[in-house]
């Protein structure tokens, strides 16, 4: 081992390594690439601490100056990578290590200026790491050694790209460690693809798992698992314990719990910025705190000194998250509890997930509150505060009470005071024994308590629509009892009984008066002994109190709708339209029209004209064909073999011999002499040309608006 860290270790008080750490430091395994499987609590952090040593460090076994990052830990949570930052702090103290942290929730710009002042080590979260890659702020290029803590909660997380990008971006001739407490199928293909020749470790199965923790399972009533977790406290009264709950709304409604009892508890979740994490188990360590309600982000890596108590207020979804709960007590040869507090529906819950995890568990009952005040004495009579010397002041004061005071008076309010420092335990009803046959439990409260009894008649039943909501209220207004005096109500379909217990009865009488009549004149009998009351059958539905509708005449399929026969009746309405629609068709025409003084006229017959083609004839086939314009020539083409004439010869343009005059160009004064007039044609129109006066065709120019911009006016002959 490397002399810098052998002397780290030494001041820590380390005299021997547990099996993770033996294994990984094997001289035969330096610069390989690891893949080691081990328990919670076993020193996976020092163990890879001291692995990658020798990759690292100089011979002499420190560090030279701070640059780029030689190693890099990545860990799944905040909370872990800052505890394994600490370990590492102090076992590459004699070193001279720097090392930094690049953890979701800190402040980034902090982290960027730690990267650029150099360090050896940093110890990071996937997420924030390969923030800072992509941002440029740090450097792997002078990686040696790369770690992955926890690597099978990173996949779990949905951490799997990250990685993948971290590990890319690592050189190629890295060494790679990874530490898991499972090695899953994902694990083992991570492995393949970013390992090289990786030597598999597996330190401890699952049958050894937390041989230093004490499970137990406690069965306790539906509505007693808070006092339950409130007893377990005050029995065990440990330095340190953590409740861990599945849902952040649950922490919240603990924690306020507890810290109204008097415990000294904080909260951690995922909830919680990183500072208020921090300071959380932060408190936990300085001993201000000795409960800590959590949820399962808590489950992985931390590890509290004095942890000595895990308590479940509710119950993993698997085993493998029972585990990781449970190992944060029971760590490096300590001694721990983890308690289940099963309510009855959670039973086949816990025993499945004890199976699971081959784990054995003594069932029993939460503590009761006699239990916590003998436990209580226990710890008073075993208190250190017997052995030590008193000052003289101390000593004479005690004199005076004695003197004021008999010793058993002082002893009991001794006692009192002790107790009174700590919440009072909670009273637990009777919880049911778990795999307990139905016969063996309780039978229910009402059955017990309501006792002998008389049964009374009611002349109402079902068929006057009777029914237990309206009778129960009747019946202790009558007879001036409540409704525990009252058990069951029979409804038959034409009376009804009802069972009175036999101390109210004398009462019940006196109220009812010598006629028995209740409201609506309902009649009242005493029954001698049990009525026998018949099946009930079925209830009849409110259609069958209604009278039957005899006043319709009966349907006879056979008889005809008329007396007049079939074929001189007129058809139906309904049928009008069939009717019609067998009848020969008339014309169509369009339909009448009506002046405005209601005079008719009677629309024209709607006759197709006969098809008359263009030629005028009316007889297919006998257009003429097609003659040109007018007499203009056919088109003669270049067949007359004169050479085309440019503008060179300065002759104007003549058109071809269809005796139309020559074009003249606007230089001459002249212009276009066509058939339009001596003008030639007038420009056409153009409604967005506003800077002109505009002619409609047929009337007058008009002004221009207001803005310079023309009016148009319709044209049209003058009004007189």
């Amino acid at each position: 081992m490397i002399s810098t860290l052998a002397k780290a270790l030494a001041d820590k008080g380390y005299d021997s390594l547990t099996p993770v750490q033996e294994a990984v430091t094997d001289d035969a395994l330096t610069g390989q690439d690891l893949l080691v499987s081990a328990q919670t609590g076993s020193g996976k952090t020092v163990g890879f601490g001291l692995a990658i040593g020798s990759t690292i460090l100089a011979e002499d076994g420190t560090f030279g100056p701070a640059g780029r990052p030689l190693a890099l830990i990545v860990a799944p949570t905040r909370e872990l990578a800052m505890q394994v930052k600490r370990e590492l702090t102090w076992l590459y103290a004699p070193t001279g290590a720097v090392l930094a942290s690049c953890v979701g929730g800190m402040d980034v710009r902090d982290e960027r200026r730690a990267l650029d002042r150099g360090a050896h080590i940093v110890v990071a979260t996937p997420g924030r790491l390969r923030d800072h890659i992509t941002r440029g702020n740090i450097d792997l290029s002078d990686t040696r050694a790369v770690v992955l803590d926890e690597a099978d909660e990173m996949l779990d997380l949905g951490f799997k790209e990250d990685l993948e990008f971290i590990l890319g971006e690592a050189p190629p001739d890295r060494r790679t460690l990874m530490f898991s407490a499972t090695v899953p199928p994902m694990i083992e293909r991570l492995a393949k693809e970013y390992q090289t020749d990786a030597k598999r470790i597996v330190t401890a199965s699952k049958e050894k798992q937390h041989s230093d923790i004490e499970y137990r399972a406690l069965s306790v009533a539906q509505h007693d698992a808070d006092n339950a977790i409130i007893n377990l406290l005050r029995y065990y009264e440990a330095p340190n314990a953590i409740v861990f709950c599945n849902t952040r709304a649950m922490v919240t409604r603990l924690t306020t719990r507890l810290s109204n009892r008097g415990f000294a508890v904080v909260a951690l979740s995922g909830e919680l910025s990183q500072q208020e994490r921090t300071h959380a188990l932060q408190a936990m360590r300085d001993g201000r705190a000795r409960v800590c309600v959590a949820t399962d982000v808590a489950a992985r890596g931390i590890d509290l000194p004095n942890l000595e108590l895990v308590i479940h207020a509710e119950l993993p979804t698997n085993a493998e998250i029972l585990l990781h709960r449970s190992g944060r007590t029971g760590r490096a040869g300590r001694k721990g509890v983890s308690a289940m507090v099963v309510p009855p529906k959670m039973f086949r819950r816990a025993q499945n997930l004890l199976t699971w995890g081959k784990l054995n568990a003594d069932w029993g009952k939460a503590p009761t509150a006699d239990e916590i005040l003998q436990k209580d004495e226990e710890r008073l009579l075993a208190d250190d505060i017997w052995s030590e010397t008193f000052t003289d002041g101390e000593t004479a004061f005690a004199a005076r009470l004695l003197e004021q005071h008999s010793p058993e008076q002082i002893a009991a309010a001794y006692l009192r005071l002790y107790q009174g420092r700590q919440s009072a335990p909670e009273d637990l009803s009777e919880a049911p024994t778990p795999g307990a046959p139905r016969d063996d439990r309780p039978p229910r409260e009402r059955k017990e308590a309501f006792g002998p009894s008389k049964w009374f008649r009611v002349d109402v039943g079902r068929e006057q629509k009777a029914e237990a909501r309206w009778l129960l209220p009747m019946l202790c207004k009558a007879g001036d009892i409540t409704k525990k005096e009252i058990g069951a109500i029979r409804i038959q379909p034409d009376e009804t009984f009802v069972e009175i217990s036999e101390g109210a009865v004398a009462g019940f009488l006196r109220s009812i008066g010598s006629d028995m009549t209740l409201e609506n004149q309902a009649k009242l009998s005493a029954v001698d002994g049990v009525p026998n009351i018949g099946s009930r059958g079925p209830r009849p539905s409110k259609r069958d109190y209604d009278s039957p509708r005899d006043d319709r005449p009966a349907y006879k399929k056979d008889k005809p709708r008329s007396d007049k026969p079939r074929d001189t009746a007129p058809p139906p309405p309904s049928r009008q339209d069939d009717v019609a629609a067998i009848a020969p068709r008339k014309p169509r025409s369009k339909p009448e029209k009506r002046d405005y003084d209601g005079a008719v006229t009677p629309a024209k017959p709607r006759a197709k004209p006969v098809w008359k083609d263009k030629g005028g004839t009316g007889d297919a086939g006998t257009k003429k064909p097609y003659a040109g314009k007018g007499d203009a020539k056919p088109y003669q083409g270049k067949s007359d073999g004169k050479p085309y004439k440019g503008k060179s010869d300065d002759k104007p343009f003549r058109a071809k011999s269809d005796g139309k005059p020559a074009y003249k160009d606007k230089s001459d004064g002249g212009g276009f002499k066509g058939k339009t007039g001596p003008g030639g044609p007038k420009p056409k129109a153009s409604a967005s040309d506003t800077s002109k006066r505009f002619t409609p065709p047929g009337g007058k120019p008009t002004g221009p608006r207001k803005g310079g911009a023309s009016t148009l006016k319709r044209s049209g002959p003058k009004k007189k």
